[in-house]
């Protein structure tokens, strides 16, 4: 599990490995991720945008910019959550994820809040020997 709070708003990252989707055999791994993003402040913000860099195994980035999460821009009163589930596949065993969510303030104040990065790891990672 990873955490990071930014300006009272905390996101909280809990990734899998989904061996019964990968196919190590044709360089296909995919990782499932749930995200939980808590108001521990005192204004109520919305989730507008998503900003994730997604780097492999041997470096490749990709970033993945839109509107929302899984189709919504959640509204998060003092004390309110918002969990959900998304995912990734890769060309590699392994790979790391991090980013940023751009919140939105009642009065329309725009910050970001970081998203921590978090490791993708697999168990076809292979090992090195010294």
């Amino acid at each position: 599990m990873y955490s990071e709070t930014t300006r009272d708003i905390r996101v909280t990252v809990r990734p899998s490995y989904l061996e019964d989707q990968s196919s190590p055999d044709e360089n296909h791994f995919v990782w499932a991720y749930r995200v939980l993003i808590e108001n521990l402040g005192q204004e109520t913000v919305q989730l507008r945008s998503r900003h994730w860099r997604i780097t492999d195994g041997v470096g490749r980035r990709q970033e993945v910019k839109g509107a929302g999460v899984i189709g919504e821009q959640p509204v998060l009163a003092p004390g309110q959550s918002f969990e959900y589930q998304s995912g990734t596949p890769l060309s590699t065993s392994s790979g790391i994820m991090d980013g940023t969510y751009q919140m939105e303030t009642s009065e329309g104040e725009a910050f970001d809040v970081r998203i921590p990065a978090f490791s993708l790891d697999s168990p076809h990672q292979p090992t090195q020997r010294h």
